[in-house]
């Protein structure tokens, strides 16, 4: 059984950097991608960054790159996002998903495995 458990979130002022984890188990060895959403109030599920297993290749929305870095730590089985020049706009509740196929990187109804979500809160 696949289990994704985040952690990191909080409240930081613009500018500032937070970084996120999400623990996974049952998961060890699947080709396929890992990758972190988000979702603010109101809006829809969106795609923030995603790795793929099969050649390390990330991925990232237009609105974070250069400012977050996806990352993967296969001895510990935990999948990072580092956030940095964080923006009120960040604001969200944060997921990690995974998926053991290809496919769109940043489509969340692909994803099979989600976390619960932390919150990241910037205030301006």
């Amino acid at each position: 059984q696949v289990q994704l458990v985040e952690s990191g979130g909080g409240s930081v002022q613009a500018g500032g950097s937070l970084r996120l984890s999400c623990a996974a188990s049952g998961y060890t060895g699947r080709r396929g991608f890992m990758g972190w959403f988000r979702q603010a109030p109101g809006k829809e599920r969106e795609g923030v960054a995603s790795i793929y297993s099969g050649g390390g290749s990330t991925y990232y929305a237009d609105s974070v790159k250069g400012r977050f870095t996806i990352s993967q730590d296969n001895a510990k089985n935990t999948l990072y996002l580092q956030m940095n020049s964080l923006k009120p706009e960040d604001t969200a509740m944060y997921f990690c998903a995974a998926k053991s196929f290809g496919g769109s990187w940043s489509d969340p109804y692909d994803y099979e495995y989600w976390g619960r979500g932390t919150q990241v809160t910037v205030s301006s």
